[in-house]
């Protein structure tokens, strides 16, 4: 693309009188072209003349005005055109320092000015370097949805995909389809006055899906494996608990082998059929949606709650079974048990949530339909009925058969149930004929590898350690989503619901799956970068295969190929450039984002040579938490430090650390990596992006060291995006450390 440049300077919204816009203009100069400006680019009339130079030849425009997270539509000047964005009113002028002792109205317009200015040199590096993005394309698309589970959510998920217009096919590995919804005797209230418990409908909804001639149903089978990427995965099947060459081999004992080798003991690993993606039976299809669902935890290791060695102790589920094969009989007084109490008084059982609370009261219904003269009672330390449900909760208190009271169970000793901290303000001692311990749901993510999926970075999910088996890639920002791009979850695999949540969760998986294919088939990113045409190009000539972006990757969109060679899968792809920020030898990058646009940004700072006082600090801020931060200061007229020049980037998993030592060899005085928060409450859109910054972060002090600076000129800091009026003080004080540490001996060469 022959480039033809335009640049525009906003003097509106406080800018003209901000800073020296003939500073403004001369810094544009780099393009070649003289920098138009106007007082509202925003505008009709500011629209109109850019657009009037778009119709006269210009498809690359660099406008240098507002932040590039806003005014997105009125800056756009179509697909085939280049359009980049210089932040100086948020980035400059609005974050400006007030005047003070320090510093006169005349020195912080000055200050304000260098900044503005070195922001739109930044902008016009960036417009030389970016070029348009080429869509990936499939050769063909697969439209057809599978959905692994045939539960209420499964079903659910194939219904709404195949009311959409699209080829379901639902795989179950039980002989029927329908999951624990076969299983209860009633369900809760749907409707008003959410009064009575109802009939279930899972009949109705198994006689919907069967009938709808979009949908196949495979009962009795499983996923062997599953290669491919969005729009087109290749799925193997196999008969229900039949072993394949990727399952885990049975373990076997040395008594066991002992047997084996006597003949007395069949070999659990001899015969294993063999299932390969390879099998001309493969199934193509284009997203998939995981619905397997949840089992009861495991509450056996309650040993002062006696499930599996006291026979009056049972779970929620099994209580279940009873009432729906009829078995309630004689009972005349049970009580339910909803958190473990001993020394955890204050906590649920694991994996509990309002599900349990509700499913109690279900059941201790079922106790007094059963019997008039039964009595129900409910020991409880949290009680959760969300919406319209609150109002079946109260309607279970008017029941005076029923007794609900906040209470820590210490014992239960044959029909004994004794309990402390109660509301009563005493303790209890309760005989029963049946205790019920509300487990929780456990999802089926935790135990078996049902995904099978053959991608390089392992055959399911990677455990983000937090979720405890839940497969979300993040549960806040983007429900559905796994760390596999294309594959969705919903229902109690994803987490602990009932049937309505169930219901709307697989509506939006459903929904979710559709958009994977449509997306692939545009060749853009489904999420977090919703719509981006750009994916990561490799120079395969200069790789090392040092494994360094396939390990760093947090979506398994890359394999490798026989030789070892990194393999991409664009379709899997994210965007968010964590394999370009982790290769050594810097071949990796996409058309608009890669290490020399953003090192030509950096070279495009003015760096002062011989004053103290203008120190320059570069600070790489994540475009989902770290700059959307910094906005919202700015837009709060938040003082934020102006020697600092900020480069927004993609994740801070993208950020090569060549840039750092490249910006401190070049006299740059400090740098700072600004992302989101990880660990145990992380809020990484690309997972781990801060997490692998700060690692890298480490290893580069050594070669700092090496060339005389200190390490303390780097540093990493996470923000959370409502952190907006911490980051101004998070900002100001890594300013400080580097003016304690003062000028970058390099400055001058």
């Amino acid at each position: 693309m022959s480039k033809v440049f335009g640049t525009y300077i906003c003097s509106g919204c406080g800018i003209g009188d901000a800073v020296d816009m003939e500073e403004l203009v001369s810094a544009a100069s780099g393009l070649g072209v003289v920098a138009k400006t106007h007082e509202a680019l925003c505008s009709a009339a500011g629209r109109g003349l850019i657009q009037a130079d778009v119709d006269g030849g210009v498809n690359t425009v660099v406008v240098c005005a507002c932040s590039p997270r806003v005014m997105q539509q009125e800056f756009n000047f179509g697909e085939d055109k280049i359009t980049v964005r210089g932040n100086i009113r948020e980035g400059a002028v609005w974050g400006a320092e007030q005047p003070s002792e320090a510093r006169d109205a005349a020195t912080v317009k000055e200050f304000t000015t260098e900044q503005a200015a070195d922001n739109v040199r930044m902008a016009c590096a960036e417009a030389k370097k970016t070029e348009l993005p080429v869509p990936f394309q499939l050769e063909t698309l697969n439209e057809a949805i599978l959905v692994m589970g045939g539960g209420i959510a499964g079903l659910t998920a194939a219904n709404e995909a195949a009311k959409a217009g699209y080829k379901v096919t639902i795989i179950e590995k039980a002989d029927q389809v329908g999951g624990k919804a076969l299983g209860w005797a009633k369900q809760f209230p749907t409707k008003a006055p959410y009064a009575e418990l109802e009939e279930p409908t899972i009949g109705a909804l198994i006689a919907e899906v069967e009938g709808n001639a979009n949908i196949t149903i495979k009962t009795g089978a499983e996923v062997a494996r599953i290669g491919g990427s969005p729009g087109d995965f290749s799925v193997t099947l196999k008969p229900a608990g039949a072993k394949s060459e990727w399952d885990a081999p049975a373990k076997v004992g040395v008594d066991e082998q002992d047997r084996i080798e006597k003949g007395t003991m069949e070999d659990p690993n001899v015969g294993i059929k063999k299932y390969t993606a390879q099998n001309p039976d493969a199934e193509k299809f284009g997203s998939v949606i995981l619905a397997t669902g949840w089992v009861p935890a495991d509450v056996s290791g309650y040993e002062h709650l006696g499930h599996g060695t006291n026979d009056k102790v049972v779970t929620n589920a099994q209580f279940e079974k009873m009432a729906k094969e009829g078995k309630l009989a004689g009972l005349n007084s049970v009580a339910f048990i909803m958190s473990p109490g001993g020394e955890e008084h204050d906590m649920d059982f694991p994996y509990a949530n309002s599900v349990t609370s509700m499913v109690a009261l279900k059941q201790a219904k079922y106790v007094r339909e059963n019997n008039a003269n039964a009595k129900a009672y409910i020991l409880y330390q949290h009680m959760r009925t969300p919406g319209h449900l609150e109002l079946f909760y109260k309607g279970v208190q008017q029941d005076d058969g029923i007794f609900l009271t906040k209470a820590s169970v210490t014992a239960v000793e044959g029909g004994t149930v004794k309990a402390k901290d109660t509301l009563l303000g005493e303790d209890l001692e309760l005989d029963v004929d049946l205790v019920v311990l509300a487990a929780g749901m456990e999802p089926t993510t935790k135990y078996e590898n049902s995904i099978n999926l053959a991608y390089r970075q392992g055959p399911g999910f990677l455990d983000l350690g937090l979720f405890d088996g839940y497969a979300d890639s993040h549960f806040i920002c983007f429900p559905y989503e796994t760390r596999r791009t294309g594959v969705y979850t919903c229902g109690g695999v994803r987490k602990a619901m009932n049937m309505e949540e169930t219901i709307d969760d697989a509506t939006g998986a459903a929904l979710k799956a559709i958009q994977a294919m449509v997306s692939a088939d545009r060749g853009v990113a489904v999420h977090p970068r919703s719509g981006d045409a750009t994916y990561p190009e490799f120079f395969m000539q200069r790789c090392t295969q040092c494994k360094r972006c396939t390990e760093e990757c947090p979506f398994g969109a890359l394999d490798d190929d026989a030789k070892g060679t990194p393999l991409p899968n664009p379709t899997r792809c994210r965007r968010c450039g964590t394999c370009m920020g982790a290769c050594p030898e810097r071949i990796i990058g996409f058309k608009n984002y890669n290490i020399d646009l953003v090192a030509s940004m950096i070279k495009a700072i003015d760096v002062p040579e011989e004053d103290d006082d203008k120190l320059r600090i570069l600070v790489f801020a994540c475009e989902n938490d770290a700059y959307p931060t910094l906005d919202m200061a700015a837009m709060r007229k938040l003082s934020v430090n102006n020697l600092i020049r900020v480069i927004p980037v993609r994740c801070l998993g993208s950020v090569n650390m060549a840039w750092v030592r490249d910006a401190l060899s070049a006299g740059l005085d400090g740098a700072l990596l600004l992302g989101c928060k990880y660990g145990d409450d992380y809020q990484c859109h690309f997972v781990k992006g801060s997490e692998i910054a700060d690692k890298r972060m480490e290893n580069i002090g050594d070669t700092l060291s090496s060339l005389g600076l200190e390490p303390e000129r780097c540093g990493v800091r996470q923000v959370a995006i409502s952190d907006y009026n911490k980051v101004p003080e998070i900002i100001e004080e890594f300013v400080a450390e580097i003016l304690e540490l003062g000028p970058n001996p390099f400055k001058g060469f």
